[in-house]
């Protein structure tokens, strides 16, 4: 069976001494005593902004939940300014990473096969990747939902064997219900859901 997993993304959101109150915040809340029956079996992952990743680690360490970053880079070093090597997350703390958001995808124009050299090189250093696919709006009224789903998939999963794909993590991300007024049904998602396991 497989375990639920329930991410926060914080995206480009909260300062430092904002994201140390925020996480005491979601630590207290989610202390054992208050935990019900329904949040045992779940996995809890926050991805926070990078410049706070080892403050929050420094509070979660010793609670149930994970810590995950918003995205990295497909090596470990050189001279790739301004981005982040998976060292760096395994070394503040990280679990889990953020790959192929939509964001990425569509602002900062990261390609599927750009995606697979992330997931690759996140796997290679111990992180789970949580690999995000989705359609637009337009692609969902073109009725090509499967086909992008397909695409996204087999290309950002290449050339993987079946171990390696038991610590990846497949996000559907209906870019189409963001910020458009559309919402995406459990019903709707489930479909997708179907089609990505088939």
């Amino acid at each position: 069976m497989r375990k639920p997993i329930i991410a926060g993304n914080w995206k480009m959101h909260k300062t430092v001494a904002e994201a140390i109150d925020l996480v005491k915040a979601i630590t207290s809340e989610l202390g054992q005593e208050k935990r019900g029956d329904y949040l045992k079996n779940v996995e809890i992952v926050i991805c926070p902004p990078f410049t706070a990743l080892s403050f929050v680690y420094a509070i979660i360490k010793d609670s149930s939940i994970s810590l995950g970053a918003q995205n990295m880079h497909f090596e470990t070093e050189g001279a790739y300014t301004g981005e982040i090597s998976p060292l760096f997350l395994t070394d503040v703390g990280c679990k889990y990473v953020i790959l192929g958001h939509s964001e990425r995808r569509q602002s900062f124009k990261e390609t599927d096969e750009i995606i697979n050299k992330k997931l690759k090189m996140a796997l290679k250093n111990g992180l789970i990747p949580i690999v995000c696919i989705g359609e637009t709006l337009d692609e969902r009224e073109r009725g090509e939902t499967e086909k992008v789903i397909e695409s996204q998939f087999t290309q950002s999963l290449k050339e993987l064997d079946i171990e390696e794909f038991k610590n990846i993590v497949i996000a559907y991300e209906p870019i189409w219900a963001i910020g458009t007024g559309e919402t995406a049904t459990a019903e709707t998602a489930e479909q997708v859901h179907k089609f990505i396991r088939t």
